[in-house]
């Protein structure tokens, strides 16, 4: 045995007796983060795949094209590069908002560093945090969504049940009670029916199968309108901004319109909770470049390319809610049970979908980013 352990040392000590040639420009067309390399006047000398889909711009596109046609020009990342070519070393920012012509991302993380072989050159790479951020929220609530699973389980057999039994007693004691008492029955019925209700409301979280086919995101939004416009948002103006041009999405008809209607109703109540006369709710689509989720080894990356966003132009989500927003019995609002974005949060997650909020005073977004339909025969032909 001793004689198979040394030489099993020497084989791995062996060197290799040929030595692999790696292409560097195939090292960096792998990369998943966006590199983008400039020059001294701030042209765009090189980019990789990454960076295409981070700009929504193809790299012939990019080239030859100065920072600041893609992005303004007190942005913080043309400091950045000054910092970094001045003093020689690598600068680092987090939390960045890219907003240029082509894009919006928020929450992004951006290094400049100096190439020293090429004076005046500045390599940047950046990295979209956001997705990173609000995945990790939805995976926390999903995980607080299946404990609910459990706790409706149990609460379903052991509540309901005796809540029939105290709402039938509620209701003879209100027939024969005295006026002076018939109130307290009255109390106690209506208790009775609210905590069965959010028995019921839990009882959504169950695992349920979803039937995914080819679905029109602009026939659901419009359905969610209707239904929206003729009741709880009858006095919001709904503006609907789609790009006609979106293939369809790979989901349950009806468990995105329960998705969507839960959203536009949140945003009609937070608009009437404002106060404010002049309510708007934002409908939108579109296609975004680059948001991918990471996947196990052996897995391909689920593409989320197509968004459906709501908009309203309310109060403002607090900041000490918003971090904690998708989940259980977190809620804005005195009288709500807080299980409205859990559930939402659960549906878009099992769709392989995410989810995320950008909101301040005067405007809140919730943004859904989900899968595109694939007809499994066009990719046989």
């Amino acid at each position: 045995m001793s004689g198979f352990r040394k030489a099993f040392k020497l084989v791995r000590r062996a060197p290799r007796e040929t030595q692999v040639k790696l292409d560097p420009a195939q090292i960096l067309e792998a990369m998943p983060i966006a590199v983008v390399v400039v020059d001294e006047q701030d042209i765009i000398a090189e980019v990789n795949y990454a960076a295409e889909e981070f700009f929504g711009a193809s790299k012939t596109m990019l080239q030859m094209t100065n920072l600041s046609e893609l992005l303004p020009v007190d942005h913080p990342i043309f400091l950045m590069m000054e910092r970094a070519r001045s003093a020689g070393v690598t600068i680092a920012e987090h939390d960045l908002i890219m907003e240029g012509p082509r894009m919006t991302r928020r929450g992004c993380a951006v290094l400049a560093a100096p190439l020293l072989d090429q004076p005046g050159f500045v390599v940047l790479t950046l990295q979209d945090e956001s997705a990173a951020k609000a995945l990790g929220q939805q995976m926390s609530a999903r995980n607080a969504a299946r404990s609910i699973t459990g706790m409706a389980a149990i609460l379903a057999h052991e509540v309901k049940n005796p809540l029939s039994g105290i709402r039938g007693a509620a209701q003879l004691l209100e027939l024969s009670s005295p006026p002076q008492d018939r109130e307290l029955a009255v109390l106690i019925r209506d208790e009775a029916d609210r905590i069965r209700a959010m028995v019921e409301r839990m009882e959504t979280f169950g695992e349920k199968t979803l039937e995914r086919q080819a679905v029109n995101i602009h026939r659901v939004l419009e359905h969610v309108r209707k239904l929206s416009a003729s009741g709880f948002a009858a006095k919001v103006k709904f503006i609907e901004s789609y790009d006609p041009s979106l293939p369809h999405v790979l989901g349950d008809r009806d468990q995105l319109i329960q998705v969507l209607l839960n959203l536009v109703k949140n945003a009609a109540e937070a608009i009437e909770g404002g106060d404010r006369q002049d309510g708007e709710i934002h409908l939108t689509t579109g296609f975004q470049h680059g948001v991918r989720l990471s996947a196990s080894a052996g897995r391909s990356r689920p593409n989320l390319p197509i968004f459906v966003a709501v908009r309203d132009n309310g109060p403002g989500i607090p900041e000490d809610i918003r971090r904690h927003l998708f989940e259980p019995f977190v809620s804005t609002k005195a009288a709500g049970s807080g299980l409205g974005l859990a559930l939402v949060a659960k549906i878009v997650a099992d769709h392989g979908g995410l989810i995320d909020v950008d909101s301040h005073p005067g405007r809140t977004e919730f943004r859904i980013h989900l899968p595109v339909f694939e007809d499994p025969e066009e990719g046989v032909n």
